[in-house]
């Protein structure tokens, strides 16, 4: 294996199970919870994302509600950890691969992964390097904080087909969609469109990730 193959991860539905922050939303809104979640699902099977979750229950004003939503939801805690995380990275570190973690998310988030035992050599969020996905410059971005690797030795991690799998690829990335979580279950692929490997679970990633650069 060559000496600087990257796994590079995303954090909602692949590394944090999502349904805590959601539900708290959920209560801020005043709407049932399960009703709520229903909205996730109708949203990425129409190939949306979370601001269309809000909007099928007529909400314009989550912007103002977030500072509240983040004080009843805490940051992350252990619990939010799917279980097979902390084993995945250390497998994968153990195997030879380095692990980043650079995701759409809060700056905040980076101490919050730290303090409840996510390591990695490299943990970002977007807020930290002012870019989104999928803007092609959080690709960039997050190549230069891995020490500009060729992008086709990191193989991207995430659930989502619009925000990881298809920008992914357009960077020259190795994609690699873990179909967990509303996105990933309910989403669909493009035409012609073939990530380098399909997961279900960090543990397949763990046993499958040389198939990624297979050609």
């Amino acid at each position: 294996m060559p000496a600087e193959r990257w796994v590079c991860l995303d954090v909602g539905e692949t590394l944090i199970d999502e349904t805590r922050i959601w539900s708290a939303w959920a209560d801020e809104l005043r709407i049932p919870r399960l009703s709520f979640m229903a909205g996730f699902g109708i949203a990425a099977a129409r190939g949306g994302d979370h601001h269309q979750v809000f909007g099928l229950f007529g909400i314009d004003d989550e912007p103002l509600r977030a500072t509240s939503v983040e004080a009843a939801y805490g940051g992350f805690q252990p619990a939010d950890l799917y279980p097979d995380v902390t084993r995945a990275i250390e497998r994968l570190r153990a195997n030879g691969h380095r692990v980043s973690i650079i995701a759409n998310q809060p700056a905040i988030r980076t101490a919050q992964l730290r303090a409840i035992g996510v390591d990695a050599d490299v943990i970002a969020m977007s807020e930290e390097i002012g870019a989104s996905k999928p803007n092609p410059k959080f690709f960039a971005a997050a190549l230069e904080l891995m020490g500009s690797p060729p992008p086709g030795s990191v193989a991207y991690v995430g659930d989502r087909v619009d925000n990881d799998v298809l920008p992914s690829i357009a960077a020259g990335l190795r994609a690699v969609w873990i179909r967990r979580g509303p996105y990933g279950l309910f989403g669909a692929l493009p035409d012609g469109v073939r990530p380098a490997l399909t997961i279900y679970s960090l543990d397949e990633l763990v046993e499958r990730i040389d198939e990624a650069w297979e050609d």
